[in-house]
């Protein structure tokens, strides 16, 4: 096995690891299968789901507004202090700390939103490093750090079922998703790199941020609709808090699955190799369900 980079040329020379194609297999179940929203309504009811349908406009403008404004606070926080010596991966700290700031937003409703989606943010931003560093990145590098705040957007994507059927015969969402926001994460490394600091109001750091901000905010929408349900109080908001933390997490693992092995074959066998393990899962997944 390679222990460089492959190029485009040496794809078809190179064959990837068993260990490391079942990895992969799995990075795709971590990035293509799963829902928050499907995973609530499967531990609360079919009720969370339906709520999450119905926020009011004035509602989802709070969420929007504190989505991005989370982000923007994970983009400082990414670049100033993710490079951390400790080389540990905290996640159970981590999802107990934000589970604790989710039981407030569960006694307090939508008003501690903006109190507590920063600070539930920020914890999993750290976590997330944890998990990246774990996969072999530098988080010294600015564009690893982006790729940390990348995570975030991931998690707007359909899963279960529904997910599952479409991702049979569709591109993967997870590449797509990844090009789409290629050019803006290029653009804001390539700002950072060549000013020395953040400048958050230039454009290709807002056009960065409202692109990540907006997909989060899809999340959060579905996470402040759970923990609006009346019957759950603090301990529900505990709980739907774990499931979201534990959302990105998974997520994170995937990425930086993907790209590690990038890192040993190349972006082009890995997305080939990517792509036949989302048909097998996918094809798995009807095969049970029938």
């Amino acid at each position: 096995m390679s222990l460089f980079p492959v190029t485009g040329t040496d794809v078809g020379a190179v064959m990837m690891a068993a260990a490391d194609r079942a990895t992969l297999r799995q990075a795709v179940k971590f990035l293509e299968h799963r829902s928050l929203a499907t995973r609530l309504s499967l531990v609360f009811g079919r009720q969370i789901s339906l709520v999450g349908k119905m926020l009011p406009a004035q509602l989802s403008e709070v969420v929007d507004k504190t989505a991005e404004r989370a982000i923007r606070m994970g983009l400082a926080a990414a670049m100033n202090s993710l490079d951390s010596k400790r080389r540990d991966d905290r996640r159970i700290w981590h999802k107990a700390a934000a589970t604790v700031s989710g039981a407030a937003g569960g006694a307090f409703g939508i008003a501690s939103l903006p109190i507590e989606l920063p600070i539930s943010t920020l914890l999993m931003l750290r976590s997330i490093a944890a998990i990246a560093r774990t996969e072999g990145e530098n988080l010294a590098e600015t564009e690893t750090a982006l790729a940390c705040l990348e995570v975030f957007a991931l998690g707007s994507q359909e899963g279960g079922e529904h997910g599952a059927q479409a991702s049979a015969s569709t591109e993967s969402g997870y590449f797509a998703l990844r090009a789409l926001l290629a050019h803006s994460v290029s653009e804001a490394a390539r700002f950072i790199v060549e000013r020395g600091v953040i400048e958050e109001t230039a454009p290709v750091m807002l056009r960065f941020v409202s692109q990540v901000a907006t997909r989060f905010g899809v999340v959060v929408s579905q996470k402040v609709a759970a923990q609006a349900v009346p019957f759950l109080g603090a301990a529900g908001g505990a709980a739907i808090n774990y499931a979201f933390i534990d959302h990105f997490q998974v997520l994170a693992r995937g990425h930086f699955i993907v790209r590690r092995l990038e890192r040993i074959y190349g972006a082009d066998l890995v997305r080939t190799e990517f792509d036949a393990a989302r048909r097998e899962v996918s094809e798995g997944l009807a095969t049970s369900g029938a």
